[in-house]
């Protein structure tokens, strides 16, 4: 029986492991929290990245390994990839873990970005607002998720607050895109070469948070769906790329811009689980084992609301038709993530009237833009 084995044990993880047991696969965690939720589906190493000892008492446990976040510190891959395969390569994990080498990896393939400049020192972001003006957003280089880690600059006295709340280490300055909407696209590459790519996908957030993925996305025709795909592929190609890979863009006057790119299985792909013919999940699992990649067409029109902070009443949330409940076992806290609720429906008007559903559950007046 194959063992794999995941860097990380969140809510990913956990949903990995659901989707790989009826593969008959096993799975061994390695995780630095305890308490990490995908821990009893599984063995659970608990110790901190840095501890060669349990990382190669890890690798002796797996027969390969992947990663469900993408704050892997990047010597733990490297190390375990020298005694097993890990997927996505380290490379990948390396690139997107900073900002400045993902954004000059879209450049170098030709994929359109924000404009953005390095930023080292005070004096590197008065250099950086004056080649690229404002308004922009300052961001730290890496360690950002969740709209962490970011500031957004209007005028020049937003500078000096900006950078001593984040300065200090590596930044970079990205030009504001008054972007239409946010799209993702979700490929998967195998072992073998082979690729699949899930239909685009429409994404709302608030707080810098993902709320709401539909999936989908609305008005999203031919010409840029398969724009989706090519930026898609040639990150893929270009980072030899084995697994599942997100991409999430802007859509501004026509075309996309690429924002940020995630090794791994992506928020804005949860809704495969019941909306795909095979969800982002078992796909990941296919493509690092070498297996054949499974269809990715839709078995419907999906929502995915995000459950931040606390969790609905779960009988109100079942006695949707359509819809399906994903608890994550986490403790409540403001801005966490405690699951999500699926909703499938044969077409766009029943999709909106049980969102509404959802909205009135949760106390909102709505849950689109």
């Amino acid at each position: 029986m194959t063992v794999v084995g995941v860097l990380g044990a969140g809510q990913l993880g956990r949903m990995l492991a659901l989707a790989g047991y009826p593969l008959g696969l096993r799975f061994e965690f390695f995780d630095e929290n305890a308490e990490a939720p995908a821990g009893h589906l599984g063995g659970l190493t608990v110790a901190g990245w840095a501890d060669r000892a349990a990382l190669d008492a890890f690798s002796g446990a797996v027969d390969l390994v992947t990663y469900e976040f993408e704050n892997v510190p990047v010597a733990a891959a490297e190390r375990l990839a020298t005694r097993v395969p890990v997927f996505p390569p380290p490379k990948a994990l390396d690139v997107a873990q900073d900002r400045l080498k993902e954004k000059s990896l879209f450049r170098r393939l030709d994929i359109g970005t924000a404009p953005f400049a390095t930023v080292d020192t005070r004096v590197d972001l008065d250099s950086a607002v004056a080649e690229i003006g404002l308004p922009s957003v300052l961001k730290t280089r890496t360690q950002g998720y969740d709209g962490k880690g970011q500031r957004v600059l209007r005028r020049g006295e937003d500078l000096d607050p900006a950078f001593a709340a984040i300065g200090g280490r590596p930044l970079i300055l990205e030009g504001f895109v008054p972007f239409e909407r946010e799209l993702s696209i979700i490929a998967a590459r195998s072992r073998t070469g082979e690729t699949a790519y899930w239909p685009l996908i429409e994404n709302v957030h608030r707080d810098g948070i993902l709320r709401l993925s539909i999936a989908p996305a609305s008005g999203a025709d031919d010409a840029l769906a398969d724009e989706a795909a090519a930026i898609a592929a040639r990150t893929l190609e270009a980072l030899d790329y084995v697994g599942v890979l997100a991409i999430e863009l802007f859509q501004h006057e026509g075309r996309l811009l690429a924002n940020e790119m995630a090794p791994r299985v992506h928020n804005s792909g949860h809704w495969t689980i019941e909306g795909a013919k095979t969800s982002q999940f078992e796909n990941h699992l296919r493509a690092i084992l070498g297996l054949p990649l499974g269809a990715t067409g839709t078995t419907g029109v999906s929502a995915m609301v995000n459950l931040i902070g606390e969790t609905p009443d779960s009988a109100a949330v079942l006695a949707i038709d359509g819809a399906h409940l994903h608890l994550y076992g986490k403790p409540a806290r403001p801005g966490r993530k405690l699951g999500h609720v699926t909703l499938v429906e044969p077409e766009r008007a029943t999709l909106e009237s049980a969102l509404a559903r959802i909205a009135s559950i949760l106390h909102e007046p709505t849950l689109s833009r």
